[in-house]
């Protein structure tokens, strides 16, 4: 058929013709490496890191994700289970540089494949109830140790492991005779983690909050609320001290951490820079929504006196189906740990990694606005819209009265007494 279409049919005419370039085939050029991306340059470059990134999927996860793309870093993702919910991570880095394998947190050898490339190792498995496969040693001191292990075993430099800023080896207690068995265990998975791999950089956090998380969830989970728009708190939650932070700054001490020489071997507490009551930051969350006593009845009750709140985070905690998704992990032992107040033990926190805290006022109004049930409606003008009074913080001297107020326990329930 080329023949037909030339002038003439001479050798060198069609020769011309089954010697031209087509689309499919590639053009041969010489490439100038120097020019090409290398170092910290973006998502397409490559900066000499390998990270392996277990747990990237969940919510600190994804946040980590993101920055390693950006950072240029070729990412691994050990997933288990079903590999479609990994698919959207891979949008993080280009071409090339986000690779995914399946992993099991007890098969040894599943866990040296995915880390036998990596120079730096991140560890963010965690769960917040008790499951059919998994409990909470298994999750949180079996499978940490044996990650560390392999890390060790196959030359990782750097390992992040994560942990809570109440995890003790006997926990602060509220309502559970011997306290959160999460925490318990979290402070012997640091022990495991720090005996096989003692490198290893510790993450020490409180309730993180951001897009969806569990934190935010839980408050206005339905089992988190009972009849009458009433949220059952310990102690109505004036004496539980926390010191909530957002995600994008624990992320951000993360990252820091990896190229800081001081971290390695350190614990950080990933705590946010004010210190404020449940009563109070729940109080604060609802009115952020338009959930308040006029609008919608709101109100906080006592949850000692309110068995169907326990009733509820018991069966929510035993039922196999929906713990994470449906009932965002709630259980007893989630009632407890919120029932107690984030206590220091004098470790370096994110400002010594550089990090730029957010307060609860910059960064709340934002991640709960999804949820405001009047965000429908269009203000006329801006008296209409109603005005949200800041969050009252705790200060030093107030702390350390509501610590020693506290330790009377249940008695505070009985106005006068303390």
């Amino acid at each position: 058929m080329p023949l037909l279409k030339l002038p003439n049919g001479s050798a060198a005419s069609v020769l011309s013709v089954l010697s031209q370039s087509y689309s499919s085939e590639v053009k041969t050029r010489d490439l100038n490496l120097a020019a090409m991306k290398r170092g910290k340059g973006g998502r397409s470059s490559f900066s000499g890191d390998v990270v392996t990134v277990f747990g990237a999927n969940g919510f600190i996860g994804r946040g980590v994700a993101n920055r390693l793309g950006k950072n240029g870093s070729q990412m691994i993702f050990p997933y288990r289970g079903d590999h479609y919910k990994m698919m959207r991570l891979k949008v993080v880095g280009d071409l090339g540089q986000v690779l995914f394998c399946p992993f099991e947190l007890k098969d040894e050898d599943t866990i040296r494949k995915a880390v036998k490339h990596s120079n730096i190792v991140i560890n963010l498995v965690g769960r917040g109830i008790e499951t059919t496969n998994f409990s909470f040693r298994d999750v949180n001191v079996d499978g940490p140790a044996l990650l560390a292990k392999v890390c060790k075993e196959m030359g990782v430099q750097r390992l992040v492991h994560m942990s809570s800023i109440n995890a003790r080896e006997q926990p602060q207690t509220a309502f559970l005779k011997n306290g959160s068995e999460w925490l318990r265990t979290k402070w012997e998975g640091e022990l495991a983690v720090r005996n096989e791999f003692p490198e290893a950089t510790i993450f020490r956090c409180p309730d993180v909050y951001g897009q969806q998380d569990q934190f935010i969830n839980q408050i206005f989970s339905i089992l988190n609320t009972n009849g009458f728009h009433g949220i059952p708190l310990y102690l109505k939650g004036k004496y539980s001290v926390k010191q909530p932070v957002h995600v994008s700054d624990l992320v951000t001490g993360i990252m820091n951490s990896l190229y800081d020489p001081e971290a390695v071997g350190q614990t950080y507490e990933a705590t946010g820079p004010e210190r404020i009551t449940l009563h109070e930051l729940v109080r604060y969350m609802y009115e952020l929504t338009s959930r308040t006593p006029d609008e919608w009845n709101f109100h906080i009750t006592e949850l000692m006196l309110d068995p169907t709140a326990f009733m509820k985070a018991y069966f929510a905690g035993r039922t196999p189906f929906g713990g994470n998704a449906t009932f965002h992990q709630w259980s007893l032992d989630t009632l407890e740990r919120q029932s107690i107040s984030d206590e220091s033990e004098g470790y370096p926190n994110l400002l010594d990694l550089g990090v730029k805290l957010h307060t609860l006022h910059q960064k709340m109004p934002w991640e709960v606005r999804s949820l405001d049930q009047y965000g429908y409606y269009m203000y006329e003008n801006l008296e209409e819209k109603p005005v949200v009074a800041p969050p009252k913080l705790v200060s030093f001297s107030e702390d350390r009265e509501l610590a020693i107020a506290r330790q009377a326990g249940l008695m505070n329930m009985i106005p006068g007494l303390t």
